[in-house]
């Protein structure tokens, strides 16, 4: 604990209050090298913050012998707050790195989102309780609060410092005594029921970002568990938003309505099933509104994110869908594009409906009308299967020449002309009777090293009609990466290299002649962009098999005279 006062705290309030718009991303804010955690906290008590209900003994322990914090400080923040800031937040982001935010999946939202999905919660719910489960500082709660004026204000926090930032901030604008903060899981919360059967509940916030690798096993069985008795299944590779929908879908009741703002991977991914799932049958989705990276909708995270409205049990004919590129073109949530639900019952990804097709020029085609795409092939164990010392001896004819990183596609620019620098792969058939009795007893030599090194004993190579048959697709003519903080690479493969599951491989319908394949490779490279992608957390930008085929490139006759 520090013993002077003026130690503790920035030596003027003006400075750096007076450069805090409102919910301006964190690194925009102005220096803050003099503040600490227990300044913030000594803040947060000269706020109000115990004026809040619900206080817990490890919010206790945080403020136990601070001292007072300036009365010139606090009078600034209140006015701050007043106005619609969140300077704590800001602070407290400042002093948190994003990459310790993260293992609590605290990601902080800019005010236009805010503002939205509480614009359509006021048009489309008049809530008597509003619950912001993972509440953070109170961004959503105290807006909340102003929009809603008799509303009970609900927050769910597991961090207890945050957890007290968000009472300051209720306190400050004037919300204390219809608020509670509760420090605790959301899936343990257990929200009592309102008085009257009338009374509606409004969940609203930015669920927690947290990946499947952090979640103990006993939450990941509680959610299978759980997920099956709404007649769901959940993959244990969700992420803890997933948990965040299926909790409330199994907390709040018919007539309660919510807007969650998340990552908008489960649009698409194997694991994201359970939330399209719920969706369409009991969470009662009426709009997804999908935000492109660029617009950096979470500040300390460049990745797609959808604000996601539900009436809970509703089941609308169809849903409105849009995709926006600015915060400024998020507007109301409800003026996207209708959507009839047996399309997204239909459809295994959703993120391709949330796109308006745009018609190219004439004369252009999607991709997959000239070209099949595959990933390529899954080794299940590459330090068996990428020849080294552990396969001297092997004969030839079962190397490969083989792309095993995406940046050597990167490197090779437009063309990948020889293979003599890449790895070598070993792939061998399933009959093995094929080699002559030399080449048998080498093969059988490595196959001994193979079971040795766990070759055989990968849930890849045990799903394999023969465990040592890695199985690579023919050379593609064009190769692909896939996953990149940048556009893909398309490279003429003229080398007639192999690929792993790092690229996908471009495979023409027709024969096509060396012109036109150059031609279509330097088409795909020049004007395919991230967003037309998807965008994960951390700035990860994806192209699935069957996106890359709905990307627009010139027809055979154009790319034939194209040169």
């Amino acid at each position: 604990m520090l013993r002077q006062q003026e130690t503790l705290f920035p030596e003027s309030a003006e400075d750096w209050v007076r450069t805090e718009p409102r919910l301006r991303p964190p690194r925009s804010a102005a220096p803050l090298v003099s503040w600490s955690e227990p300044a913030l906290l000594s803040i947060a008590v000269a706020l109000g913050a115990r004026s809040v209900a619900s206080w817990s003994t490890a919010e206790n322990a945080l403020i136990a012998g601070l001292p007072t914090a300036p009365d010139v400080l606090a009078r600034e923040i209140r006015r701050a707050i007043r106005d619609g800031a969140d300077p704590l937040g800001n602070i407290f982001c400042r002093l948190r790195p994003p990459a310790e935010r993260r293992k609590l999946g605290a990601v902080y939202t800019p005010a236009p989102i805010v503002d939205a999905m509480l614009a359509w919660a006021k048009e489309s719910v008049s809530p008597s309780r509003v619950v912001d489960p993972g509440v953070g500082t109170g961004r959503f709660l105290v807006e909340a609060g102003r929009q809603f004026s008799r509303a009970q204000l609900v927050g769910v926090e597991v961090d207890p410092l945050a957890a007290i930032l968000a009472r300051a901030n209720l306190a400050a604008a004037g919300l204390a005594k219809r608020s509670s903060i509760h420090l605790c899981d959301y899936r343990g919360l257990g929200l009592p029921a309102l008085a009257d059967k009338s009374d509606r509940t409004l969940y609203v916030g930015n669920p927690p970002y947290v990946r499947h690798h952090l979640i103990e096993p006993k939450w990941k069985a509680w959610l299978s568990r759980e997920a099956g008795k709404l007649g769901h299944t959940a993959s244990q590779l969700a992420g803890l938003h997933v948990y965040f929908f299926l909790e409330t879908v199994r907390q709040a009741r018919l007539g309660d309505g919510g807007a969650f703002v998340t990552a908008a991977e489960w649009l698409d991914v194997n694991y994201g099933k359970l939330v399209r799932d719920l969706f369409l049958n009991g969470l009662g989705g009426t709009s997804i509104t999908v935000i492109e990276p660029t617009a950096l909708p979470f500040p300390d995270a460049a990745t797609t994110a959808a604000i996601t409205t539900f009436e809970i049990k509703k089941r609308p004919r169809s849903v409105r869908l849009k995709r926006v590129e600015s915060l400024s073109d998020v507007g109301t949530l409800t003026d996207g594009r209708l959507v009839r639900r047996e399309r997204l019952e239909a459809e295994q990804r959703w993120s391709r409906l949330t796109r308006v097709t745009k018609k190219g020029p004439d004369g252009f085609v999607e991709l997959g009308e000239l070209c099949r795409v595959h990933r390529g092939q899954v080794t299940g164990a590459n330090r068996v299967w990428i020849a080294g010392s552990h396969s001297e001896g092997l004969p030839p004819a079962v190397l490969y020449r083989t792309v095993t990183r995406a940046r050597e596609l990167f490197a090779a620019g437009a063309l990948l002309e020889s293979p003599d620098h890449l790895k070598q792969v070993i792939d061998l058939p399933e009959d093995l009777a094929v080699f002559s009795a030399e080449e048998r007893r080498r093969i059988e030599t490595f196959l001994k090293v193979a079971k040795q090194m766990g070759g055989n004993k990968g849930y890849v190579a045990r799903h394999r009609r023969a465990w040592w048959a890695v199985g690579l697709r023919p050379p593609a003519p064009i190769l692909a990466t896939y996953m990149a903080r940048r556009p893909p690479a398309f490279v003429r493969n003229a080398a007639a290299a192999r690929h792993l599951n790092i690229a996908h491989g471009i495979y023409p319908r027709e024969p096509m002649g060396e012109d036109v394949l150059r031609s279509l490779a330097q088409h795909l490279a020049t004007l395919t962009t991230t967003q037309q992608g998807r965008t994960y957390a951390g700035g990860l930008t994806k192209f699935e098999p069957r996106e890359m085929e709905r990307l627009l490139v010139p027809g055979p006759h154009l790319l034939a005279t194209a040169q």
